[in-house]
């Protein structure tokens, strides 16, 4: 057990790249982002609740570990967007990728000052900035100010709503929640603005003398020498900062020098097509850089595998996959040192190779939407196979077989489509179902469950049907699993179909094969059991070994699947 742990644990630490530690480091900034401007948002109530709002606000976020992270979160993502500035050579979508980049790098100069004057000057000399301090200063004192602060509000904003597009695109939950994010990313700062604007027009209303001394005394504000040595800190900041933007761009230039004096490659597409490129180029920006069409759902940050090529030739001279590429490729169960992924590798001489998915392009020869390409997200695959066509063929004219072998389809189908799924894939007398593709998992599990009882009902009421025509009632076997999986369409040119790859949908087809062995009609997986809701005790339990799989499964039976129905409708007039 503590070797297996050990195992799971370099594995989950080979699947952490730069990319995911910035986007965990944005969420947590972009968390704060939100806080403060729904602080803010309270200027539109009364300057009372904005105090009230902030002691909240600041009695979370300066909790000594939130604390911690936050600013470990802040130094991380802003080193990862000047070495994203030096080490990224092409932008996947030209125009928003540069945007957000620019936006990132854009940030830290425009806040230091506010930082470094309110949490700095806490620190050091004790003040007590707080809502009427400030908005005394941008509305009073400095109101040339207040352009800068709604344009950092802006930058901020829009940049982190890009990295959490680029995060969210991909998952299933997106397209269902894209309205309601649209509707937040643009009432948050909205209301955060007005809230800004109201609180300052508050403060230009009770401005006073007296209304001053008890707001903007020294304990308060600091005095001129401190705030001096402040700015000068401040100072300090850009300077290094904004060296630090310079020595990525000189390395940058000095990088493109050092590729041109090693020489240029030639990467041959194997498709007669081949480009001459500097050395270090990954194959991937290779492709884009010479409009050369490539499939890549991730936009090359190694989070898919759809970039994959293989080497023609002798691949041992190519740099050693990295941590990030062997786990993806480890992910997708090959270890053929001649398939290598298109963003990672760098080859230092050329290379012949070909593309192991070609991108689907439109006539201008653009690639069309990603998410035609891939997607990632859960679903729930069932299998459902007819037993005995052979014999039932064998005695037949061949157009009677297919009279009920479609007639079987059909039944099987009306109840996939009664209980919300997908009729997918038809092989032979078979068919696989996909369920999840507009529902949540919880949904999804019981929808699958449901099918499969109106599949038995349906196939009962077919066998009646044909009870005439039938030596033997027909029989099936169910299988039923669910997992992350990668759906889209695969074929090739006018022979495209949408469809669900990946280890859950090989797992369903394995169950269904088991309900041979075990005398059930259902074989469904412990996990499908549990998402749907089900008690422990509700179906028999049994732990089976899955064909090309390492690890031993726990999976529930079903000997007659009508059953199910009740079982189903049960739990969910139990849970409401």
């Amino acid at each position: 057990m503590a070797a297996l742990s050990r195992e799971r644990v370099t594995t989950f630490l080979r699947g952490i790249s730069l990319r995911q530690i910035r986007l965990v480091t944005g969420v947590v900034l972009f968390a704060y982002l939100i806080s403060h401007f729904l602080n803010h948002a309270l200027g539109n109530i009364s300057l009372d609740a904005l105090a009230a709002g902030v002691q909240i606000h600041v009695a979370f976020w300066q909790f000594l570990p939130i604390t911690i992270l936050f600013y470990a979160a802040c130094v991380v993502h802003t080193a990862l967007g000047i070495w994203a500035l030096y080490e990224r050579r092409q932008f996947r979508w030209k125009a928003i990728e540069p945007l957000q980049l620019a936006l990132g790098l854009s940030i830290p100069m425009l806040i230091i000052a506010h930082v470094i004057g309110i949490r700095l000057g806490e620190t050091l000399y004790g003040h007590e900035r707080l809502y009427p301090q400030i908005l005394f200063l941008y509305w009073i004192w400095a109101p040339w100010r207040i352009p800068m602060m709604l344009a950092v509000m802006t930058i901020a904003w829009v940049h982190g709503c890009i990295g959490l597009y680029f995060w969210l695109r991909m998952r299933a939950i997106y397209k269902r929640a894209a309205p309601f994010l649209l509707a937040a990313a643009v009432l948050v700062p909205t209301l955060s603005m007005l809230g800004f604007y109201q609180s300052g027009r508050m403060v230009i209303e009770l401005d006073s003398e007296e209304w001053r001394a008890e707001t903007q005394s020294e304990r308060q504000i600091g005095t001129r020498a401190e705030a001096q040595t402040l700015d000068r800190i401040t100072d300090y900041f850009l300077f290094g900062y904004f060296g630090l933007i310079g020595i990525a761009l000189l390395a940058r230039g000095a990088r493109a020098i050092n590729e041109r004096r090693r020489g240029m490659i030639n990467l041959s597409y194997g498709n007669g097509r081949t480009v001459r490129v500097p050395r270090g180029l990954s194959v991937l920006e290779a492709s884009l850089r010479n409009n050369v069409p490539h499939a890549s759902v991730c936009g090359g940050r190694a989070r898919c595998s759809t970039c994959r090529i293989r080497i023609i030739g002798d691949c041992h001279d190519l740099p050693k996959p990295s941590q990030r590429e062997a786990f993806v490729l480890g992910r997708v169960g090959t270890s053929d040192p001649s398939i290598r992924l298109a963003c990672q590798l760098r080859p230092p001489s050329d290379l012949s190779f070909f593309q192991l998915f070609l991108p689907h392009t439109s006539a201008d020869g653009h690639e069309s939407n990603p998410t035609r390409v891939g997607q990632e997200r859960y679903l729930v695959s069932l299998f459902v196979d007819m037993r005995g066509s052979t014999q039932l063929a064998e005695k037949r004219l061949p157009f009677d077989t297919v009279f009920i072998v479609n007639r079987f389809l059909g039944a099987v189908s009306q109840a996939v489509l009664e209980s919300g799924g997908m009729p997918n894939q038809f092989v032979g007398d078979g068919m696989l179902a996909l369920f999840g593709l507009s529902t949540t998992r919880q949904q999804a599990c019981r929808q699958a469950l449901r099918a499969a009882a109106l599949i038995a009902a349906n196939v009962d009421a077919l066998n009646k049907f044909l009870e005439h025509d039938l030596r033997e009632p027909i029989r099936f076997g169910i299988g039923i699993n669910g997992g992350e999986v990668i759906v889209g369409d695969i074929g090739y040119r006018d022979h495209m179909v949408f469809t669900a790859l990946g280890d859950p949908v090989n797992v369903a087809a394995r169950l269904q094969d088991m309900t041979k062995s075990l005398a059930c009609e259902l074989v469904v997986s412990d996990e499908v059991r549990a998402t749907a809701g089900l008690s422990e005790d509700a179906l028999p339990a049994q732990e089976v070994t899955i064909r090309g799989r390492n690890e031993p499964m726990i999976v529930r039976t079903v000997s007659d699947a009508r059953t199910l129905s009740a079982l189903v409708n049960g739990e969910q007039s139990a849970a409401a």
